[in-house]
C-alpha cells in the first residue's frame, strides 16, 4: 500500500500548479475501475457528495475490491485517488490506513468546502465497508 501510495505523491510532485494537478485528476478518473451499470442505484450512492458518486465493494478471497463512477470528472479522479490505494486490500488494511498520501498532495487544501465533504464520504463509505467485512470475517 505505501508503495501506490509513495507513487501517487511522486507523481503529483512532478506538477508545479494546481491547474496542472488537477488536469492529472480528471486523468485518474478516466482510469477509474467503474462500476457495473445494475450498481447505480441509491445503495451504493455515497451520501454528502455534491455530485453523484456510486462505489461497490467486491469481496473476494479476504480482499476488498472497489469499483465507482460519478457523474463529475473530478470526483471521479478524486475517488480513484483512494481506489488506488485501497483496492485489493484486506477490510483491516482499509481500516489500519490513515490516508496521510491525500495530506501530502496537498488535495484537501485545494479542494472546494463541497468537494471537501464529498472526499470525507467517500472515505468514510470504504471505512465503513472494510468494517462490515471485517465484522463477517471475525463471526
Amino acid at each position: 500500500m505505501q508503495e501506490k501510495e509513495q507513487q501517487l505523491i511522486e507523481e503529483f510532485a512532478m506538477f508545479d500548479d494546481w491547474m496542472d494537478k488537477y488536469n492529472y485528476i480528471i486523468e485518474l478518473g478516466k482510469e477509474l475501475p467503474v462500476i457495473e451499470e445494475q450498481y447505480k442505484t441509491p445503495d451504493y450512492l455515497i451520501e454528502g457528495c455534491q455530485s453523484q458518486v456510486w462505489l461497490h465493494p467486491d469481496y473476494r478471497d479476504g480482499l476488498l475490491f472497489f469499483t465507482a463512477d460519478s457523474d463529475a470528472i473530478i470526483t471521479k479522479g478524486i475517488v480513484n485517488l483512494l481506489i488506488f490505494v485501497l483496492s485489493g486490500r484486506t477490510p483491516q488494511e482499509i481500516l489500519d490506513n490513515d490516508l496521510s498520501y491525500i495530506d501530502a498532495i496537498g488535495l484537501k487544501e485545494h479542494l472546494s468546502p463541497t468537494r471537501s465533504n464529498g472526499l470525507a464520504s467517500m472515505i468514510k463509505q470504504i471505512k465503513l465497508y472494510a468494517l462490515a467485512y471485517q465484522s463477517k470475517e471475525n463471526q
